[in-house]
């Protein structure tokens, strides 16, 4: 049999097996879009297995992960519980047209909502589909339908709501839009409080409530280009935000701020779309991490995690006068897979689980643990300029040594390609981590590890990350 490297490469293109890494890759360079989000790094890294906090690749190095697939994941990998709903579910019902109903999705959405009216005070219902970006795209159409056709957004600076056309419009890196231009949607950035990059002098809580001032003074004066004081209307149908910035680094505003913004919404009568597809899920310690601040959403989008990661599912909650059959009827988007079977019987047993195994509390134990040992390494590393979490959703700021305030983008990328190649020793044992970047500098790791990581695992994660910053600061 032929065993060169020739052979296995002409015996995969033909379709037979390869586990070989080598042939994986080459195949990887010759037949692979580069623009489905790989290449991050210089050799993208295949993965075998996974398992709780952990990945395995093809040599069976264990990687700590501390993103959960952007945070998709937060329930632990090959999650017994879920994964055995899913092959139940594959068994009896696997596939239905979204036409016609089934149990799993009337309660799912029962429950959703009902706990929404709970906490918000609203009745409304649950609209479903299969990605991040496509639930951004139907509570767009559902916002430019509630409010006679208006399609100029607020969003924030730093702010990221997904690549399709009508998400990247109110994505404010404008990378995912240059090639593409706009298509409908468009939106104007306000910035965030930002704390750490903030103006001197102010507390967290004084700069949140500058930042709301400044976006009130919009509405002064016509002549700032949102508001008709005659008509007493707004050109801008809602405002997007995520509570905590995802990708823009984990940044947490301060308690005030929402509370603040939210008058000036309501004044001028725009919608508050929360965007919760990667901090729902009890990633901060809440179903939904809007329930930290404080107000009441005219629109809840979510997605990634409510499945765990098994099955694609996400959806908007909206109050009932957006989303009632009369405004919003039968046909208004559709999507071939929304509402699938597999997806909402994953989803109804995760949200059921989250609440038996108490995940609000447990979550927020563990992250001031987490944060605790992050506070640590920023007093021990001049590299760290800033760590901050809510929940387990954590972030550290890498900067220059000389002041531990100048971004270090450099520094970030050599510390994710030296965390995955998988030689970091702990108490006598070899691991790697997988780590995320983010920020408005890219100099930001976030992290998402699972909401069922250990204590011991924490302690590794610190460990782990300690001897990262050393080795990086060192080179």
């Amino acid at each position: 049999m032929p065993t060169s490297a020739a052979a296995r490469l002409a015996n995969a293109q033909l379709g037979a097996a390869t586990t070989d890494e080598e042939d994986l890759l080459a195949l990887e360079a010759q037949y692979c879009s580069h623009g489905d989000t790989v290449h991050y790094t210089d050799v993208p890294k295949i993965f075998d297995r996974c398992d709780g906090s952990f990945m395995y690749d093809m040599e069976g190095k264990q990687y700590l992960d501390l993103q959960m697939w952007y945070s998709a994941v937060n329930f632990g990998y090959a999650n017994r519980r879920l994964n055995n709903t899913l092959k139940s579910q594959l068994d009896r019902l696997p596939q239905v047209a979204s036409q016609y109903l089934h149990r799993e999705k009337i309660e799912l959405a029962t429950l959703i909502a009902r706990d929404a009216e709970e906490k918000f005070g609203r009745k409304g219902r649950v609209h479903f589909n299969v990605g991040g970006a496509q639930a951004v795209e139907d509570s767009l159409k559902l916002v430019r339908n509630a409010t006679g056709g208006k399609s100029l957004m607020f969003a924030f600076e730093g702010g990221y709501h997904g690549r399709t056309l009508g998400a990247s419009a109110i994505t404010s890196s404008y990378r995912y839009r240059r090639r593409f231009g706009h298509f409908g949607e468009r939106a104007q950035f306000i910035p965030f409080p930002y704390h750490f990059r903030g103006p001197r002098g102010m507390s967290k809580e004084e700069y949140g409530l500058h930042c709301v001032k400044q976006f009130e003074r919009l509405f002064e004066s016509e002549y700032n280009g949102v508001w008709d004081p005659k008509a007493q209307q707004a050109e801008f149908a809602a405002f997007y935000v995520e509570p905590i910035q995802g990708t823009g680094g984990y940044v947490i505003p301060p308690k005030n701020f929402f509370v603040e913004l939210k008058k000036v919404l309501d004044r001028y009568g725009i919608l508050l779309v929360v965007d919760e597809i990667q901090m729902g899920l009890y990633r901060t310690g809440k179903l939904w991490s809007i329930e930290h601040f404080g107000v009441q959403p005219d629109v809840i989008v979510f997605g990634k995690a409510i499945t765990n990661g098994l099955n694609p599912l996400s959806g908007i909650w909206a109050r009932e006068e957006l989303i009632n059959p009369t405004i919003f009827p039968a046909g208004s988007t559709h999507s071939t897979f929304n509402a699938n079977p597999l997806g909402t019987a994953v989803a109804l047993e995760t949200m059921r689980m989250a609440q038996e195994e108490d995940f609000e509390t447990t979550t927020m134990q563990k992250g001031a643990y987490f944060l605790q040992g992050l506070e640590d390494l920023k007093r021990r590393h001049k590299i760290v300029g800033d760590v901050d979490g809510l929940g387990l959703a954590l972030r550290i700021e890498i900067c220059e040594p000389h002041d531990s305030y100048t971004p270090s983008k450099a520094l970030v990328d050599r510390m994710v390609d030296e965390a995955l190649k998988g030689d970091l020793i702990h108490n006598g044992k070899t691991y790697g981590l997988v780590l995320d970047i983010g920020g408005y500098y890219k100099n930001v790791i976030t992290l998402a590890p699972s909401l069922t990581i250990s204590y011991e695992e924490i302690d590794l994660a610190i460990a782990l990350l300690d001897q990262l910053f050393t080795r990086v600061s060192r080179s």
